[in-house]
Parts: structure tokens; C-alpha cells; sequence
């Protein structure tokens, strides 16, 4: 835990910062250690009575409990506020009473969380299912040092300059690259795997159980020497100088990262000189650079969701040495010495240690993990053999009848094949859910949300959070004589209120039926369809969708990965998938079926997408009827509603056409490898070939539910051309 403490304390030393993301695995204490920092923060001298915590020397121009008069504060703790993941966005920035700024011109406003923030820390828990709309109020907040509340022509404005802390769990997917940038540093942890270290956690957590007041006098001193300390190195702040020798090793080093913008070197430069600060020190060094890099760079080099954050050490090193100035001073051995020792260190524990010492970083550690520039869904593995090689067997033939299937490996039938890499993802076409749903915000399928363009008015329920002003006067109007209007203001109650009804686009669950069979692996056709999916997988993130993954191989169907958030995750299981067996396609959609079955109880709103990646064949143990098998378990989500597309990945100069066929079977679309692409002209030149000859059957769609809008644009172009031809 050492980067996390040490990353939390730079920003209590120095807030211009930028807060911190802090990644981890379940139960590693992320929440526990950045809520203690709030014990540790100086108080703050604010006006007395503001509730928006206007300091009394500057106090803010345009306050809404303002104008402040000239008048000495008093000092308060800084306050740590508490972001829920499912907070309301009038939760977040206040709310406007409508009612009365509509009838008597007044602007009555309660401050929200960001209010309550100002000059202190704002925490989100598992910020990465905070909602789309919350982050673009945080992002706003974050970039302006203001919150703005716009209703109706009704305008309030105040102060919000905070401190961002953040953590996550990577499983559960990531963030949005615009979140991410404004996050000044990141740190990893991970729960230790030394039995003594584990052993000292166990301890200290049944000794505050057993008596909390307690076991926080015995770390009083503690805190109290930590607290000293931030406050002393926070007057050291103004008198760091920041060379030109460092400020060239920062340059260099975002330079040769490659990070975008310019971000990254300011707050490198200001988490340097918050170190040397922190170390005691009025001069930044090397040392002080390059734990600034690994600090706030490893997050900025993810170049696409896949990319894990890392930084390759011996290049960071490499990158300081050459661009090293001469004005660099000595390096001091001990430049930071322990200014109060911990006279009573636990019983069999290491007081330099990383649970040993009061404050943890007093010596900045050198970093953590390996350069993990590589992407997670794309596993280092050995080429494949060109066209040239051997040609790979096609899918082997069905026992003899009567004769049972070979049992004991995954792909009985069929020697297993190592995974195959996946080819370079490519833009889709937008595949959408028709009609009208109700589920969680995103960008994929029409909805009906908070958000969007307005499409009518109805009676509020519950809280309004949207006012449809047109429609609220037009209900208010015909009553103004009976409420004895006589001035010029607009009678106005709470049974005329209308909110706003809007359409926008929603999240869907995408969840991927993915042919894993030895069919697949013939022609190494598997790289392409693993990059096909990656592509999807790439647009799903884009689109706030939930993924899942269902694969099908040899005597069955599993759940490669169940429905969750995390699409990397999704993308690492599909790079690990191996090949070869035989083609249990009916497996694979009645498991599917059972995913979705279950999700619609979890999270009845979020409609399905079910997108199957194959070559419509199926083989098993019931010879001919494995294609009448799976023609009745398509018929199922056909019979629930459920929106699907199969991704036809049949190649060659004859094709069956059976991934047509169980498109039909689905009520879907069934679109190829190449057709799947957003740029591909591949079906307009085969539909203007087959206009000119007279033989033309049309595009391959089946009668299904499942929209291409891509394919909708380019449906109008095939019409024109083939009455030109």
C-alpha cells in the first residue's frame, strides 16, 4: 500500500494535484484508506453561516448565500463527501425550487454534493459505474473550479474546487478516457501475499472490532505527527524551485510515453515538487521525476479500453539519464529521514515495514508491476503458419451410430488446438435493439431516459427533475381567474408541474454465442473471427454496453464470462480461447437462453442483443438432427422477443448458406465478416453485380429484429444503383 499512501499524501500536501484513481481487487481496503485521509486533512478557515464554504479572505464574488462581508472565519475539519454510485444529478448539484422561481421570481436553491466539497475531498466509490450524466457534471465541475444549475432560464452559480479520489475494480469495467485524464495520479494495490503482512491485517481489524475508541487513541500520536507533517510541508510548498534540468526530464518523458495532450506534464511537475516538499527538501531531483512519472503517467498510455496502465521501467530510466541536466545536486543518501520514529512498534511486526511506519511513502517507493503496454485480450503467442503450410482438416465426421462420443477433454472428438491471436480490430456497424426500452443510459438503442431530446410531457413521479415549461403553463393558464390572479406573475402550483419526457439511447446486454468448434479452426479462420468479436467488444465499450460471452466446442456450451461491465475482461477470455471438437450449436443458444433468462429477473430494463459468431453448421452426437436441434432452441429467443444477429463466418467459393437459415430461425439478421464492417462496400458491389445479371437474391438479412443502421444508409445507395443498372 505504500504508492497509495504516499499518492494520497501528495495531494493532501498539495491538492493542485489532481486527486487519485486507486485500481485494485476486491477487499484490498481502498475505501478504508482513502476515507482515513479526511483525519488527516487540515481544517479550513470558512465564512461564517455560508453553506457554500467561501473562504474569508477571498471570499467567492458570486455566492449564492453572498455578498459576505469582511469578517474573520471560523476553522472546520475538510470535509470528505461521499459520492454514491446511484446518486440523482439534483443529489449531486442542487436543486432549484421551480415552483417558486416560476411564481415569485425567487431563487430558492439547495446546494448539493458539490457544494458540500468545495475545498475539500469529493470520494467515489466504484466510480466506474458512476452513470454517464454524473460524470459530465463531474468532468464540467473538475475543469471549471464551478458548478452551474440551469433550469428554465433560472441561473446558479458557485465555487467547486475539490479534491477527486476515486477507486475501482478493473473486473467491473473501466473507465471513460475523459474521466481518466482528469485523475492527477494512479495507483494499483493488491492484498499481500506474505503470511506475516496478512497475519498484522487480521490483528489490527479485531482490534478495532473489539474496542474502536481504543485502538484509535494507540495510533493518536500517529496521526497527530502526520498531520504536523503535511502541514510543514505544505509551507515548504512555495519555496520549491522546479529547475530547468527537471522540467527538461519531464518534457522528455511524456514526450517519449507518448501521452496525449498536456496534462500529464503539469501534473507531473506538480507532483514533483509536491515530493520534494514532502521530502523536506526546497529543490526538485531525478528521484523526485521519476516517482512523479509512475505516478501519473501509466494511466495516460492506455491507448485503447484493452490496454491494461503500466510503464516500462528501464525506459523511464533510460529517458531520465539522457535527458539529465548538470545543475542536478548530489544525491542525498537519507534525504528524508524519519522526523518521529514509532516509539511502541506492534508486537512482531517491522516498523519499516509497509504497515509498520506512520505515514507509509516517507522513502517513495520505486514503483510497481511490469510494462503492460500489451493488450489483455491479445496474449503473446507463437505465428501462426502462413498459407503456405499444411492445410488444416476440416471438422471431423460423427461417430457411428450407436457408438458413444469419446469423453474425458473439452473438445472430444477432436485433438484441442492452442488459442489462435486475434486479428486487428476494425469500426462496426452499429447494431441496435428496435423500439422504444427503458434501461440505463448509454449509447446504443433508442430509449426513453433523463437525458435527450424532449418528445412530450406527463405528471412528475415523484421528485421533478425535468420540467417541460410549455406544457406547465398550458396547465396552469386555464385556472389564473379562479386563483384570484391579479398582478403579472403566473399563479402557479404543484399540480400543474409537467416533466419533460426525452428520448436518448440506452446500454444494452450484449451478450456473444461464439463458435469455438474445429469447423471454426480450419482455414485459421478463428483469428478473424476473434477479431471480429474483439471489434464488437471495442464497440460495446464505446457504448456503455454490458457484455457477456457464451462458447460452444466439442460436447457442450460454458459461460466464458458472465454478463458484466468489464469488456477487457471479456476481450482476455476470448484471447485464452482454445479450439477444435465439434459444433454443439444448440448447446450454445440453450445456454445463452439461460443467461438471458436470468438476467431479465436481475435487471429487467436493460434490453438483450444476442450476437452469434458462426458458421451455421452443427454436429454432435444425434448425427442429422444436430441442425433441426438447433433450429428449435433459435426458436426460442424468436418466441421471447429477442433481438439477434448472426455473424455469418462461412468462407470459400461455396457456401451453404446455414448461418442464413438460423438467422431466420432467430427473427434476426445475419450479416458476414466482411459486411460487419463499417467502411465494407463488399454487399453494394455483389447487389449492383446481381441487378446487372438478373440473378440477384439480395442482401443477406433474415426477417429478424436486429437493426444495422450502417446497413439501413447503404440499403437506399443499393436501391439507387441497381435501378441505374
Amino acid at each position: 500500500m505504500d504508492d497509495l499512501r504516499l499518492a494520497l499524501l501528495l495531494n493532501a500536501v498539495s491538492p493542485a494535484v489532481g486527486g487519485v484513481l486507486v485500481r485494485g481487487e476486491k477487499g484490498t481496503a481502498k475505501s478504508t484508506a482513502v476515507r482515513a485521509l479526511a483525519a488527516l486533512m487540515p481544517d479550513v478557515d470558512v465564512v461564517a453561516g455560508c453553506r457554500f464554504s467561501c473562504a474569508p479572505g477571498a471570499p467567492d464574488p458570486e455566492c449564492p448565500d453572498g455578498p459576505h462581508e469582511a469578517a474573520p472565519g471560523t476553522a472546520r475539519p475538510a470535509r470528505m463527501v461521499e459520492l454514491p454510485v446511484g446518486a440523482s444529478e439534483d443529489r449531486l448539484v442542487g436543486a432549484l425550487d421551480i415552483e417558486r422561481a416560476l411564481a415569485d421570481g425567487v431563487k430558492s436553491f439547495e446546494p448539493g454534493l458539490l457544494a458540500d466539497a468545495h475545498r475539500g475531498v469529493l470520494y467515489v466509490d466504484e466510480v466506474n459505474l458512476l452513470h454517464d450524466h454524473l460524470v459530465d457534471l463531474l468532468l464540467d465541475a473538475a475543469a471549471m473550479g464551478a458548478s452551474y444549475v440551469e433550469r428554465e432560464g433560472v441561473s446558479v452559480r458557485h465555487a467547486a474546487r475539490f479534491l477527486l479520489v476515486g477507486t475501482m475494480n478493473p473486473e467491473e469495467g473501466e473507465l471513460r478516457p475523459q474521466l481518466l485524464d482528469r485523475f492527477g495520479l494512479t495507483v494499483e494495490v493488491a492484498a499481500s501475499r506474505e503470511p506475516e503482512q496478512r497475519v498484522e491485517v487480521v490483528r489490527r481489524r479485531l482490534a478495532y472490532d473489539d474496542d474502536p475508541s481504543a485502538f484509535a487513541a494507540r495510533w493518536a500520536a500517529e496521526e497527530a505527527a502526520l498531520r504536523a507533517r503535511i502541514t510543514a510541508a505544505r509551507a515548504t510548498l512555495p519555496r520549491v524551485e522546479l529547475g530547468d534540468a527537471a522540467l527538461r526530464q519531464i518534457a522528455a518523458t511524456c514526450a517519449a510515453f507518448e501521452v496525449d495532450g498536456m496534462r500529464a506534464d503539469i501534473v507531473m511537475a506538480r507532483t514533483a515538487v509536491a515530493l520534494a516538499a514532502w521530502a523536506g527538501r526546497t529543490d526538485v531531483r531525478e528521484e523526485d521525476v521519476r516517482q512523479a512519472a509512475l505516478l501519473a503517467l501509466p494511466h495516460r498510455r492506455r491507448r485503447n479500453p484493452f490496454d491494461a496502465p503500466g510503464l516500462d521501467e528501464d525506459k523511464l530510466d533510460e529517458t531520465l539519464e539522457r535527458f539529465g541536466g548538470d545543475d542536478r545536486p548530489d544525491a542525498d543518501p537519507d534525504p528524508d529521514p524519519d522526523p518521529d520514529p514509532d516509539p511502541d512498534p506492534d508486537p512482531g511486526t517491522d516498523p519499516s515495514g509497509p504497515d509498520g511506519g506512520p505515514g507509509g511513502g516517507d522513502v517513495p517507493p520505486q514503483g510497481q508491476g511490469p510494462d503492460s503496454a500489451a493488450s489483455a485480450g491479445q496474449p503473446e503467442q507463437s505465428e501462426p503458419s502462413g498459407p503456405s503450410g499444411p492445410a488444416e482438416p476440416t471438422e471431423p465426421s460423427a461417430p457411428p451410430a450407436g457408438q458413444p462420443e469419446p469423453s474425458g477433454t473439452p473438445a472430444a472428438g477432436a485433438a484441442e488446438q492452442a488459442a489462435e491471436r486475434a486479428g486487428e480490430p476494425f469500426r462496426t456497424r452499429t447494431l441496435s435493439v428496435p423500439g422504444l426500452g427503458e434501461g440505463a443510459a448509454g449509447r446504443r438503442s433508442r430509449a426513453r431516459t433523463e437525458h435527450g431530446r424532449t418528445t412530450g410531457a406527463r405528471r412528475p413521479r415523484g421528485a421533478l427533475t425535468g420540467l417541460h415549461l410549455a406544457a406547465t403553463v398550458r396547465a396552469a393558464a386555464p385556472h389564473q381567474r379562479a386563483r384570484g390572479r391579479s398582478g403579472p406573475g403566473l399563479v402557479v402550483r404543484r399540480d400543474d408541474l409537467r416533466q419533460a419526457t426525452r428520448e436518448g439511447r440506452e446500454g444494452n446486454l450484449v451478450l456473444f454465442v461464439v463458435d469455438a468448434s474445429g469447423s471454426m479452426a480450419a482455414r485459421r479462420r478463428m483469428g478473424s473471427v476473434k477479431g471480429a468479436v474483439l471489434s464488437l467488444l471495442l464497440d460495446a465499450y464505446q457504448r456503455r454496453d454490458k457484455v457477456g460471452l457464451v462458447t460452444f466446442r466439442g460436447t457442450g456450451a460454458e459461460v466464458a464470462l458472465p454478463p458484466t461491465s468489464s469488456v477487457d475482461a471479456a476481450a482476455a477470455r476470448l484471447g485464452e480461447l482454445p479450439t477444435g471438437g465439434r459444433t454443439p450449436l444448440a448447446a450454445g443458444l440453450l445456454r445463452a437462453h439461460d443467461v438471458l433468462r436470468v438476467e431479465r429477473l436481475r435487471d429487467p430494463s436493460r434490453r438483450p442483443l444476442l450476437v452469434v459468431v458462426t458458421d451455421g453448421r452443427a454436429t454432435g452426437a444425434g448425427g442429422g438432427d444436430a441442425l433441426a436441434l438447433a433450429g428449435r432452441a433459435a426458436r426460442l429467443h424468436a418466441a421471447e422477443g429477442t433481438a439477434a444477429v448472426v455473424v455469418d463466418c462461412e468462407t470459400g467459393p461455396v457456401r451453404l448458406g446455414l448461418a442464413g437459415s438460423l438467422a431466420r430461425d432467430l427473427g434476426g439478421t445475419a450479416v458476414t465478416l466482411d459486411e460487419l464492417r463499417a467502411d465494407s462496400i463488399a454487399g453494394l458491389v455483389r447487389d449492383v453485380r446481381a441487378a446487372g445479371t438478373g440473378t440477384g437474391t439480395g442482401p443477406r438479412t433474415g426477417t429478424g429484429t436486429a437493426t444495422a443502421t450502417a446497413t439501413a444508409t447503404a440499403t437506399g445507395s443499393r436501391v439507387r444503383d441497381r435501378r441505374a443498372a
